[in-house]
Parts: structure tokens; sequence; C-alpha cells
């Protein structure tokens, strides 16, 4: 099987745009500048409309830090429930503690509602402390992939510990590279990290065609 491309849209224009390039999955947000927020359900609904490929879409009440409270998770809760109605066929959220540690409790009941569907945890992986017992706690919760560029500001400077982070999964969870990866470092980063998913938020078609080609000549396993 071909490695796997998954592409940050944040519009109906730019799904579509992803998809023509070659894109296999799309994670779908609202104001990317914050690091990404949950999207007008009315989008998400336009978007199942306009793509045949599968859309994960990002679960986030607010900007700023990823330590929520009781009603903001509810409030995750109700956002996952609404876009699974609509056709989503996953959700991408983060949860951690003050301390920079996975939140298990609000992961806990964020999952009871995403039941079914596919499960990405989000960049907040970047702020866990310790990312290898972090790895872990989300194996335990049955989260099926881990977004990151390995606490680093990019995929290349952080490969060292996305390379330990896929030899730690040993397969149970996925690890997803992200941070400025384009067509002319994915091939590198691909071999030196281990990783077989990336993820790109590309603005051209043109970049989004070239990344492709190169995700998709490298081998899944």
């Amino acid at each position: 099987m071909p490695a796997l491309y998954e592409a940050c849209a944040t519009s109906v224009a730019q799904a579509r745009a992803a998809q023509r390039g070659g894109a296999d999955r799309l994670e779908l947000c609202a104001r990317i500048g914050t690091g990404g927020l949950t999207p007008p359900i009315a989008r998400v609904a336009a978007t199942r409309a306009a793509v045949k490929i599968p859309i994960h879409v990002m679960i986030r009440p607010r900007p700023g830090n990823f330590v929520y409270t009781t009603g903001e998770i509810a409030e995750m809760r109700r956002c996952i429930a609404a876009v699974r109605k609509v056709g989503a066929d996953g959700v991408v959220l983060g949860a951690l503690t003050p301390g920079g540690g996975i939140d298990t409790d609000a992961l806990a009941h964020l999952l009871e509602s995403a039941d079914g569907l596919s499960v990405t945890f989000h960049r907040a992986f970047d702020e866990v402390t310790d990312p290898l017992v972090g790895l872990e706690h989300l194996v335990a919760l049955g989260v099926d992939r881990i977004l990151t560029s390995g606490g680093a500001p990019t995929a290349r400077s952080g490969t060292p510990m996305l390379r330990k982070l896929v030899i730690a999964a040993r397969g149970r969870i996925e690890i997803i590279a992200c941070g400025t990866v384009r067509a002319a470092n994915a091939k590198r980063l691909m071999a030196a990290a281990g990783v077989t998913e990336i993820h790109a938020h590309l603005q051209s078609p043109g970049d989004m065609r070239a990344l492709a080609l190169v995700i998709h000549a490298e081998p899944r396993w």
C-alpha cells in the first residue's frame, strides 16, 4: 500500500483542490492561524457533499492552551455528535493536564462521544512533557493516530523524536508527521523518521500534487 497524504483544508474550495491534488484524507478546520478550531457545521456538511475522500474534523473550541474545563469538554462532545451527523469520518482533538500530561479523563469522555469515528490526537501532543509516556496513554485509550512535529518547530528538526515515537508505537498507533512538510523534503523525512503518513497545509494545487506524488511513491510497508 502507498503512504498516506493528509491535507489540511479550511474551506470547501481548499478541500476540492486537495482532492484534485492527490490527498488521501482531509483535516477540516477553521482559523488555521490559531492552530485550527472547530469549523462551522454547515462547512463540514458542504465539504462532505463536495469530496469523496475521508474528512476528519478539528474539535477545538477556542484558541490558546489545551487544558479544558468541564463545560468545554461538554461543548466538544456536542461538536463531535454534530459532525458525525453530517458525515465526518473522524475527529481531530486533544486535551492536556496543567502539568503537560495527557488528560486521560477528558479524553475518555471525548472518545466515548467519538465511538465509531477515527480519532487523531492533534499537535497538543507537541506540548506533552514526556512524549513516550504520552504515547502509551493514547494507545491505552484507543486513539488511532498522533499528529506531531516531534515537539519541534518543523518535522525536519523534530525527526529524532518522530523516529523514537514510530519505534515506540510498534504499529499500535499511527504517527503523522507535520510541520513544513513539502515535496522537497518529504522523502528524506519519511526515510529518516520511519513515518508513513504526512500532514500538510498547502495553498497551491501544484504543490499539493508534487507532495502527493512523492508520498505515494513511498511504500507503506
